[in-house]
């Protein structure tokens, strides 16, 4: 998908689109280098927007793997699953807080990875605890959650939910981005 496109997507609905151009190569880096892509069962990706992550992931992640992407704007959840055509992949045109329903129509109980994209500073405060708590429950034992962001702003409600946070940032993006980088404990 074309830059502009993106662009023109950031104005029309800037609730569900939080950046004015697609992550950078240098983004996907800090969101996915560390994680084991291709030892897992389940990996959830939120937001994928236009598949920056989603594609990466795809090539990295193992045969038996199975990649749950959520995307609730319109446009980007048509781009992607007509493009995408592999049957390890489970399309969900839907609300991101859903996302443990999702994995049981797979037939697993929790995810290993979950990885977002969505803009929870745009988010009402009910919606972002709603939602985090939803990742936190949807989360294995060992699960690991990653979510970048333009913004701290999150930070407190973030590790309420994951102690376990390292936070580390990434300049070259547009705009620059922190990404959270956390894995599961109890909810305090």
């Amino acid at each position: 998908m074309k830059k502009r496109l993106f662009l023109k997507q950031f104005f029309k609905q800037k609730k569900m689109v939080g950046a004015v151009a697609p992550s950078s190569r240098f983004l996907a880096h800090k969101m996915l280098n560390h994680l084991p892509l291709s030892t897992v069962e389940v990996i959830v990706e939120l937001g994928p927007g236009n598949g920056v992550f989603t594609r990466r992931i795809i090539k990295e992640m193992g045969e038996n793997t199975q990649l749950i992407v959520i995307e609730l704007n319109d446009l980007f959840y048509e781009e992607l699953s007509t493009s995408i055509q592999d049957p390890r992949v489970h399309f969900f045109h839907d609300s991101a807080n859903k996302i443990g329903e999702f994995i049981q129509q797979i037939g697993k109980d929790k995810a290993n990875i979950i990885i977002s994209s969505l803009p929870l500073a745009n988010f009402p405060e009910d919606l972002k605890t709603d939602l985090l708590d939803s990742i936190h429950k949807s989360l294995d034992d060992k699960g690991t959650f990653v979510q970048f962001q333009y913004s701290l702003q999150s930070k407190k409600a973030i590790k309420k939910r994951f102690e376990k946070t390292k936070i580390t940032y990434t300049p070259f993006n547009l705009p620059p981005a922190f990404v959270y980088s956390c894995m599961k404990t109890a909810i305090s």
